[in-house]
């Protein structure tokens, strides 16, 4: 979750532990569970030789791919901002490279994220990787933005090479024409609150009314995935020609915008102001670091949340497509899902018949009633313009 980017300079155990990234207990850290490598008759009893002999198979298949994969990703899918936690690179890596035992894992971290690949297409260099996981929709409309057909950086994926793709949720399609990625979390954008000074706004109209004056803390929408979550959430909620007569009202009852996710999330913590744009998984990481869950309270303005699932994609022109999608289908297990979704505390991208997620994720973090999304269409030739205008709205107030 590239929230967690904001972390690493904010000083202080406790708030790392409240707003880091979630691990599994030592000596707990194996949730590779046969969730989805085992079969079950009608009758409900377990089944082992289709099992035995889809394993043999898998086995050969494995054996056969070979090579260095090069993944890019961002830093703190790989770094945990605190000691106390691990990030999901390190699992992923080490079990990739046990179930293909000739192929090798490289994680990179391009310096200025997508934008760094996205200029070299441009200047028609390559690109030094294979494989990308961290894909938002909006990365895709301005990849599409700034490089032509002759200039793609992913291909379109052929899911059919992969066992595990039809298990991603239905909901989590980023809806892009070219098919150039999957899902593998989703986080949903979210009101956290303390129910000590304010209750839970029934609608994002709520938000404006004198009750919540000065209550709400939001962030920069050209910065930041929640600023950019939450602006888009209104979008839907209001439409192209109403956001901003929306954000008017919201800026005339005082919303303070930030420039990131951790000042927005600190002046909360530090009791600045009693609500914040965060993450609906909030309550994960309160309960485990011991906090006052009054003070963690999960809000859904209209029944709502916005989703921001994350994806992964195979850069065009890899020479190593064939481990590319092995890596991308290995993602989508039962166990992998687990990990990621403890690690970087998002929600599994597979329906729930296929991951066995513990209890201390799953009793905490909470999904919206109504997730709600902009897809690519909806985006594309629109985003950077309703960015702009909502900038020269706030900065001019």
């Amino acid at each position: 979750m590239r929230r967690r980017r904001f972390l690493q300079a904010a000083g202080g155990s406790s708030a790392l532990a409240l707003a880091g990234c979630l691990v599994q207990d030592e000596g707990n850290t194996s949730t590779d569970t046969t969730v989805e490598d085992t079969t079950t008759s009608d009758s409900g009893t377990s089944t082992t030789s289709e099992t035995t002999e889809t394993t043999s198979e898998t086995t050969t298949e494995a054996e056969e791919l070979s090579g260095t994969l090069t993944v890019a990703t961002y830093e703190s899918f790989l770094n945990a901002p605190s000691e106390s936690y691990d990030a999901p690179g390190a699992f992923v890596k080490q079990r990739f490279e046990e179930a293909h035992p000739n192929a090798t894992v490289e994680f990179t971290v391009p310096q200025n994220g997508l934008n760094e690949y996205i200029q070299r297409r441009q200047q028609g260099a390559s690109v030094d990787a294979d494989v990308y996981v961290g894909l938002n929709v909006d990365d895709l409309v301005r990849i599409d933005a700034n490089l032509d057909d002759g200039q793609r950086l992913f291909r379109e994926l052929d899911t059919g090479r992969m066992d595990h793709a039809d298990r991603v949720r239905d909901d989590l399609d980023f809806g892009d024409p070219k098919g150039r990625a999957l899902a593998y979390d989703t986080g949903y954008i979210s009101l956290v609150y303390d129910e000590n000074d304010v209750e839970a706004p029934p609608t994002l109209d709520a938000l404006t009314d004198p009750e919540y004056e000065g209550a709400l803390l939001a962030q920069n929408a050209q910065g930041t995935d929640t600023g950019q979550a939450f602006l888009l959430w209104t979008i839907a909620q209001k439409g192209a020609d109403g956001y901003l007569d929306y954000w008017r009202d919201l800026l005339d009852n005082d919303v303070r915008v930030l420039g990131s996710w951790w000042d927005s999330y600190s002046a909360y913590l530090d009791e600045q102001r009693p609500m914040v744009v965060s993450y609906s998984t909030d309550q994960v990481f309160a309960n485990r670091d011991g906090q006052d869950m009054s003070k963690h309270q999960v809000g859904f303005p209209n029944d709502q949340g916005y989703a921001n699932p994350e994806g992964m994609g195979v850069v065009r022109g890899s020479d190593n497509a064939d481990l590319g999608y092995a890596f991308m289908d290995f993602v989508l297990r039962g166990d992998v899902q687990s990990t990621i979704a403890l690690s970087n505390v998002q929600f599994p991208a597979v329906t729930e018949e296929y991951v066995d997620v513990p209890a201390e994720f799953s009793d905490y973090a909470k999904r919206p009633p109504e997730p709600v999304a902009l897809g690519y269409d909806e985006l594309s030739g629109n985003l950077t313009g309703w960015l702009e205008e909502w900038s020269r709205l706030v900065a001019g107030n």
